[in-house]
């Protein structure tokens, strides 16, 4: 049994990481009865830390937001500086953080006090940052995306197609969010199409209602969102689909392609299978000459035949540059 210090982080660990447990589901978790749990819940109040309970069969223990910041200890300013640069690191490019950054952000605004929240609400609202690849997404958007894929609750909001504009209602079970360096995604299991389905971030417009809870469903691809999204991206938007063996290893491979244009798999230590896709037939074959590695197309016929006629326009070109290029007698 762990001893009373360490198990109050424990328990504070895991009121912060989902919105809501059973009183079973905490004392199971940190092994310990039912009134050791309940005394646990008093120690963390008395320390500063908003835990509401609820009774009866139903009953169990959430983190609330307070009238004041439970002591971790940040003063007022600290715990702005804070979000402002947890909500900046979630919008990066910096590799591996941004993920991170989110979770830690709805860790903290979950226990933000309300005049908190409003001054933040206002700073991420005036802070543009420059040159950032791929639409503008705000913050608190991704921050309820990430607490409803916690707290295991349904979505009901509108999506806009990519080709016609149109929108329609959805309503979704959410998993998980996934940055692939230039859009955030959300997978989601689509209640009324009874399939997962892949959801750009940016085209989630009007608000966004929040609805009954959800048990959890097998993820895809074994819970590999990353592949799964990798995999929806690389072809299934696009008219054209194909399969290229690039001749040159995975790890080397997946520093040429961005796993929004296409799904790498190993087929042995020296080639790889890329799964990719594009709306013509002379766009997706100039996209795959310059990945600049080389590689054999074996799907579809019509893009190796594209290619073909890519590389006589390229040698003609050549040769008309070198022949200009040749020093008049």
């Amino acid at each position: 049994m762990l001893e009373t210090s360490a198990r109050l982080l424990r328990l504070l660990s895991l009121l912060q990481g989902r919105r809501f447990w059973s009183g079973a589901e905490l004392s199971s978790r940190l092994e310990v009865t039912a009134r050791t749990l309940r005394r646990d819940v008093d120690r963390l109040r008395s320390l500063g830390y908003p835990v509401q309970a609820a009774s009866g069969v139903a009953g169990g223990y959430e983190l609330g937001a307070g009238a004041s910041l439970p002591p971790l200890l940040l003063e007022d300013d600290e715990a702005l500086a804070v979000s402002i640069a947890l909500g900046t690191a979630a919008g990066s490019m910096v590799t591996g953080i941004e993920e991170a950054a989110l979770r830690a952000l709805v860790k903290l605004e979950q226990v933000l006090p309300a005049r908190l929240r409003r001054r933040v609400s206002a700073l991420h609202k005036t802070i543009v940052p420059l040159q950032r690849p791929g639409p503008p997404i705000d913050s608190a958007l991704l921050a309820t995306l990430a607490a409803a894929c916690r707290d295991r609750e349904q979505l009901h909001f509108r999506y806009e197609a990519a080709r016609d504009k149109r929108s329609s209602e959805r309503v979704v079970e959410p998993q998980g969010l996934v940055h692939t360096g230039f859009r955030w995604y959300l997978v989601a299991w689509d209640v009324g199409r009874a399939d997962f389905r892949t959801f750009r971030v940016d085209r989630i417009a009007g608000k966004i209602e929040s609805g009954e809870r959800f048990l959890p469903r097998p993820p895809p691809e074994g819970g590999d969102l990353r592949a799964y999204v990798s995999r929806s991206l690389g072809s299934a938007p696009y008219a054209i689909q194909a399969r290229v063996i690039l001749h040159a290893p995975l790890a080397v491979a997946a520093e040429r392609v961005s796993p929004a244009a296409g799904a790498l798999e190993a087929l042995d230590a020296e080639r790889c299978v890329l799964r990719t896709g594009g709306n013509t037939l002379a766009s997706l074959a100039a996209w795959i000459a310059a990945i600049d590695l080389d590689f054999e197309v074996e799907e579809p016929q019509p893009l190796i035949d594209e290619l073909r006629r890519l590389h006589a326009r390229l040698g003609k070109a050549v040769e008309a540059s070198q022949h200009e290029s040749r020093p008049t007698s």
